[in-house]
């Protein structure tokens, strides 16, 4: 494995210093082969590894006139291997330097992503065990519907996380694919070894059948992972966004010393790093497409994913990268409002524990039907008044208290019950 592949930052990843060390890694990998099967003097590829070198600029004033990249390069490096040069890149194509470059820069890409969210799963698993017994207001349809706690909330984020774990481990196993099998991908003029040797020398495995290019699923892939990730760390946010809006402000994101939150209006803190997040994984879902019709090339070749490629790969990257730092920053600085999360779940004298109320109901005899008319319509003459209260609706509802004791009415009202069993969620996730 090439160490300079470990986790730089991911602007270094996919500079253009960072490609052309691939494509140099990927020619000297395939040196190596040569040599090892006696195809290169040992001197040769002394020679081209004490002295094999390239600079940017140089490449790219060559590109200038001669418009092929690799060409360029190639150019560039002769010019300080000098004669042993004839040695490099023997057999093969173009497109084995490449997308085994290219693969070496998606793998140290998803190793730093990892990373992060790795980081971000330890601050979902802090926040959740914080708040476990956090007892909030459930919604559904943006409406109140049962009690529940924040970190069960927060559970359900992690169980998320956790899957991405697992969906950014086994990308980094599609990606790590690389292919020196001459034009065609036949191995026409080159020993199927060299493939498989420099490939182990990279931290690589062979392509099952390459063209003259690697299949550009795997790429799709990558890409579709990213946005899906993307797509976790936007229902966090949004969800963050809904609670710290200021008639709910049951979270809210730190607001730093010194910071400001309008320019005409000093009383505001914004949720503007859950926006962001919000927003950029707009522009991970936007390259999906792209990704995909990257797929079909023309026979076994055509450059039309290239220059999709050159804007996408680096630009999700990158920008996945920065949304689970910000995400994680987000949820280790977050600040949660207990108190307004009960003042909350009892507005209108506590309509949502309505359900408790008609099982109780229910199970003193009055039919569900019945029971549901009774309920609903104290819970409704609560909600249509301002300051109405369901509890004291119910405390003078003849029909209730005829069925329920104090004592079993009062019951109704407790959230015990709905975080008696949240332990089983704990528990499948380790917590």
């Amino acid at each position: 494995m090439i160490e300079r592949y470990t986790l730089p930052e991911m602007g270094a990843i996919w500079s253009e210093e960072a490609k052309f060390q691939s494509w140099l890694d990927v020619e000297i990998a395939a040196t190596e082969a040569n040599c090892e099967l006696g195809q290169v003097p040992q001197e040769a590829l002394a020679t081209i590894k004490e002295k094999a070198h390239f600079e940017v600029e140089r490449i790219l004033e060559i590109e200038a006139e001669v418009r092929h990249d690799v060409i360029a390069f190639l150019t560039n490096v002769n010019e300080h291997v000098g004669d042993a040069g004839r040695y490099i890149h023997v057999g093969m194509t173009s497109s084995d330097v490449l997308d085994t470059g290219l693969a070496l820069q998606m793998k140290a890409s998803v190793q730093l992503l990892r990373g992060e969210l790795d980081h971000l799963v330890e601050a979902l698993k802090t926040l959740a065990k914080a708040h476990k017994d956090t007892v909030m207001i459930g919604r559904s349809h943006a409406i109140h519907g049962e009690p529940i706690t924040f970190g069960f909330k927060v559970a359900g984020w992690l169980a998320e996380a956790l899957r991405n774990q697992e969906r950014l481990e086994r990308l980094e196993q599609v990606v790590a694919v690389g292919q020196i099998s001459g034009a065609m991908g036949t191995y026409a003029n080159t020993d199927p070894r060299v493939e498989a040797m420099a490939c182990a020398r990279l931290g690589l495995v062979p392509d099952t059948a390459s063209t003259q290019v690697i299949a550009r699923d795997r790429h799709a892939e990558y890409i579709q992972t990213l946005a899906l990730v993307g797509a976790g760390l936007e229902r966090f946010a949004t969800e963050i966004r809904n609670l710290q809006r200021t008639d709910v402000l049951e979270v809210e994101e730190n607001f730093a010393k010194g910071q400001k939150g309008s320019s005409a209006m000093p009383h505001k803190r914004n949720p503007i790093r859950s926006e962001r997040i919000s927003g950029l994984a707009r522009v991970l879902r936007s390259y999906v497409v792209a990704a995909l019709e990257n797929c079909a090339l023309w026979h076994e070749r055509d450059i039309s994913h290239s220059s999709v490629e050159r804007m996408m790969l680096p630009d999700c990257s990158a920008t996945l990268h920065f949304m689970l730092r910000e995400m994680a920053e987000v949820v280790r600085g977050l600040g949660v409002y207990p108190e307004n999360m009960v003042r909350n779940l009892n507005i209108y004298g506590g309509v949502v524990f309505s359900q408790r109320v008609l099982l109780a109901l229910v199970e003193a005899g009055l039919s569900r039907e019945a029971a549901y008319s009774v309920v609903q319509r104290n819970a409704h003459a609560a909600w249509n008044n301002d300051g109405g209260n369901f509890r004291h609706n119910l405390e003078a509802d003849a029909e209730v208290t005829s069925r329920l004791s104090a004592e079993q009415l009062a019951a109704c009202f407790s959230t015990d019950l709905h975080r008696a069993n949240l332990d089983v969620i704990w528990t499948r996730l380790g917590l």
